[in-house]
């Protein structure tokens, strides 16, 4: 990944309260047992063949078969209060941050992060929202947009997950959501902020799905409702990721990242266009968008 350069709303609370760390001081083999990973009499006898010797818990118990990597995986998520998602889980394997954690595609969206972190979101309390773009379609934005909410609500950051794309929306499939009031709905008046859902699995993160997708999506977004509706988000989210659908195909794109403030472009590597990316960073830029960088996928 390369970084270049109306009362409805109120009317519920729009975040998931963080869950107090609850691992603290706890050992693995406590932990497990208590979620009935492992019994009692096990945890003495990882004990005893750790007796001796530099072996971890985890790696004893594994070299013993009494433990799965899945299992240590949960053990330590719990000691050092870190969300991630088990093999078992129903949501998108496209969410590598929660499922492949210690992979270096998650170390560099972590990278992406600190630096986003740095150039926007903590320079100044009015900047919470930043639109994903891509001039193309099939260039990675709802991946992106996903596994980048995702690493910024594990580092505690209370974050909002927007789709946005009114056309073509993905951000539902990969959170399992199913068919549900969303965005469209939120903004005709038909949803209120319970439409907003807190992914259970996932500490800190929160979705509001694109919802049933209306016949005239610009008008929707361009409309003034849309600011006050992120204005309103952002007194209750630290980070707000919105999804967007192709620039190069729709107008959206531009009226999502001007009511954001800032985008992240997306380009994916021999099949986006130059020419198109260009345009679209030049439109952004001519509407007083902040574009913070470029993330070029499948490099």
């Amino acid at each position: 990944m390369t970084l270049n350069h109306s009362q409805v709303v109120r009317s519920v609370p729009l975040s998931v309260p963080s869950k107090p760390a609850t691992g603290s001081g706890r050992s693995m083999g406590n932990i497990l047992v208590e979620a009935d990973r492992l019994s009692s009499v096990d945890v003495d006898r990882i004990l005893s063949f750790q007796a001796g010797t530099c072996v971890r818990f985890g790696d004893a118990g594994q070299a013993l078969g009494l433990l799965t990597e899945d299992d240590v995986r949960y053990a330590l998520s719990v000691q050092f209060d870190y969300s991630y998602l088990a093999d078992d889980s129903s949501l998108s394997r496209e969410l590598v941050a929660a499922y492949e954690p210690s992979s270096r595609s998650v170390e560099d969206l972590r990278a992406l992060r600190s630096q986003l972190m740095l150039r926007w979101f903590d320079t100044g309390a009015d900047r919470r929202g930043l639109a994903i773009a891509s001039a193309g379609h099939g260039d990675g934005r709802s991946y992106l947009a996903a596994n980048l909410a995702i690493v910024f609500s594990q580092l505690g950051e209370r974050t909002l997950l927007i789709d946005a794309d009114l056309r073509s929306p993905r951000q539902h499939k990969l959170f399992n959501l199913g068919a549900r009031a969303g965005l469209s709905d939120m903004l005709v008046g038909r949803a209120g902020a319970d439409a907003v859902v807190g992914i259970a699995e996932l500490q800190d993160l929160s979705v509001l799905p694109a919802g049933v997708m209306p016949p005239n999506p610009q008008e929707l977004l361009g409309r003034h409702l849309f600011s006050t509706l992120l204005q309103s988000m952002g007194e209750s989210f630290d980070v707000i990721i919105i999804d967007t659908p192709a620039a190069s195909a729709y107008a959206d794109a531009h009226t999502v990242a001007v009511r954001a403030g800032a985008a992240l472009l997306v380009a994916r590597q021999g099949s986006s266009s130059v020419p198109q990316m260009a345009q679209l960073t030049q439109g952004l830029r001519e509407f007083g968008v902040t574009v913070l960088g470029s993330v070029l996928n499948d490099v």
